[in-house]
């Protein structure tokens, strides 16, 4: 079985959960087991929401993305193949300060309110890859994780 969905959301709060929702109901409907299922959700808010604060902090209204020049939008794209489950989150502002796709992340303290979102999708996902697009600028946090399905799922990976 294969599913494939993109989204191109505003960079707006409101986004992040309809994307996390989309992806919980895909799953569902798929026969993902629900452990597995809210890592990759929890995992998706978080990238979803650095993309929201981060992802266009020099934006402004009216911007055209065929010139190369930052939008007020961002994008989720979602595989479901086989066994795995691929999650990659796109935005197009100004990308992470260069090396630190390189960089190990460090945890910040348990009691920070910001920060803690990368090291979270790095404890939830099998694989973790965060740096730049190379085409369209911005950054890229994608992660993939192994999946599991709940007992008797039609749509179970052969």
């Amino acid at each position: 079985m294969s599913i494939w969905w993109s989204l191109h959301l505003r960079r707006e709060a409101a986004s992040v959960p309809l994307a996390r929702r989309l992806l919980i109901g895909t799953m569902e409907s798929a026969g993902v087991d629900p452990d597995i299922s809210y890592d990759i959700s929890v995992a998706l808010s978080e990238a979803c929401a650095n993309a929201v604060e981060h992802g266009g902090d020099s934006v402004q209204h009216g911007d055209d993305p065929a010139r190369g020049e930052p939008t007020e939008a961002y994008r989720v794209t979602a595989y479901l193949d086989g066994e795995k489950c691929r999650i990659e989150v796109t935005d197009s502002g100004p990308g992470f300060p260069s090396g630190r796709s390189r960089a190990p992340l460090r945890p910040s303290h348990s009691d920070a309110e910001h920060g803690r979102g990368l090291c979270l999708i790095q404890e939830l996902a099998d694989h973790v890859h965060i740096g730049n697009s190379s085409v369209r600028g911005g950054a890229v946090v994608s992660f993939d994780k192994m999946l599991k399905w709940r007992e008797g799922t039609p749509l179970m990976a052969f």
